[in-house]
């Protein structure tokens, strides 16, 4: 009984070596340790746990500590991450968001029941929710002044090419429209407070414009951002025919590169530094007085280093402004330095490596031209 229980594991260890094994097949984090016997693929310990949430397509074990017989060995070696891809990954939108183990809850449970339980990429051609070129439904909006949450019909359309929401259902004219090409998309389940929630921006009067919004069901608040990265897709492709899928796909919506508070001064550098949320999207680092504040009280633009930006660890010698954070930064550009605080060594250098990754890209031809006078302004 011994030897066969050590075959098994021998047998059991030699396919989770495989190459193919050696990320999660879900979310791509390296080293996993569980594994489906009812799907045949390799996962981590935090998608596994979505796994057992959907008991009657997948049965999970651990790879260490469970026991694993040898019908379930041979059923793992005859599949597989690799082949079990080829089967429910076969037909993945271009534009579908597919996270990574860094994604949140929401976003990684709804692609594995998406993959495995609604086989929505099994089929070629296959009719998505969020491909139909329009999409309408209610979605809980976080009100501009009072902060609460209430429920607003919004309409997603590809044939206008545009995002409306209206305050009421019989509302014949909506609050806003948007065209669909300026929207960002990204989840917050941590700064809305919710699961689902779902941060949207957009260009409005050169600024950033904040909506914060959630759904009930995390299928459902899903669903909506495709759609919006569906209908993004299909309009660029026709502004621009001659660019790659790819290229296109690298050109929706984005995670913010990084988000929190810090301490600033203003243009003089001698007034008292003041906490505040900042976030920096890209080359736009923005700041606001509250995390769900709707618009951003100024921002910088962040260029490249040929261009004359740079980022210092620490203050300049002399700093005046009283502060009560010392681990300092300075962003350095062609008209002036702009100086931070951080409230641990581990917050300034965390935010160092994110502006140094963004000052060591060149700049584009469209970011030349989104560098606006207004958008270095930086006010107090």
């Amino acid at each position: 009984m011994a030897g066969g229980n050590e075959r098994i594991m021998k047998a059991l260890k030699e396919v989770w070596r495989r190459a193919e094994n050696s990320l999660c097949a879900d979310c791509g984090k390296p080293g996993p340790d569980w594994a489906s016997s009812t799907l045949g693929v390799f996962i981590c310990l935090s998608c596994s746990g979505i796994h057992r949430n959907i008991p009657s397509i997948s049965k999970v074990k651990s790879l260490k500590m469970d026991h694993w017989d040898d019908a379930q060995v041979q059923f793992l070696a005859k599949h597989g991450n690799a082949v079990t891809k080829a089967i429910y990954e076969a037909h993945i939108p271009i534009y579908y968001y597919q996270p990574t183990y860094n994604d949140c809850q929401v976003l990684r449970e709804q692609w594995i029941r998406a993959k495995y339980e609604r086989k929505e990429f099994t089929e070629p051609g296959k009719q998505l929710p969020y491909s139909d070129g329009v999409k309408e439904g209610i979605l809980w909006k976080r009100g501009r002044d009072n902060g609460q949450f209430l429920p607003r019909k919004f309409l997603l359309s590809e044939r206008e090419g545009c995002l409306k929401y209206f305050t009421k259902q019989d509302a014949k004219e909506p609050k806003i429209n948007v065209k669909i090409d300026v929207i960002n998309a990204t989840f917050q389940p941590v700064k809305i407070g919710n699961p689902n929630g779902l941060q949207i921006t957009y260009l409005k009067d050169n600024k950033t414009r904040n909506i914060f919004v959630y759904h009930e069901s995390g299928k459902e608040v899903v669903d909506w951002f495709n759609a919006i990265r569906s209908m993004q897709f299909h309009y660029l492709k026709v502004a621009f025919p001659i660019a790659s899928d790819a290229e296109i796909k690298n050109r929706l919506t984005r995670n913010f590169l990084k988000e929190g508070y810090m301490e600033k001064t203003g243009p003089k550098q001698r007034e008292a530094f003041k906490k505040r949320w900042f976030t920096l999207d890209h080359r736009r680092l923005m700041y606001f007085k509250d995390p769900l504040d709707a618009f951003a009280k100024g921002e910088v633009f962040v260029g490249s280093r040929e261009n004359g930006y740079s980022v210092q660890k620490g203050l300049p010698s002399g700093t005046q402004g009283n502060f009560s954070w010392h681990y300092g930064i300075t962003i350095v550009t062609p008209d002036r330095e702009y100086l931070f605080t951080c409230e641990t060594e581990t917050d300034q250098l965390d935010w160092i490596e994110a502006f140094t990754s963004v000052i060591n890209q060149a700049m584009t031809p469209q970011e030349y031209a989104s560098k606006r006078p207004d958008s270095v302004s930086f006010p107090s």
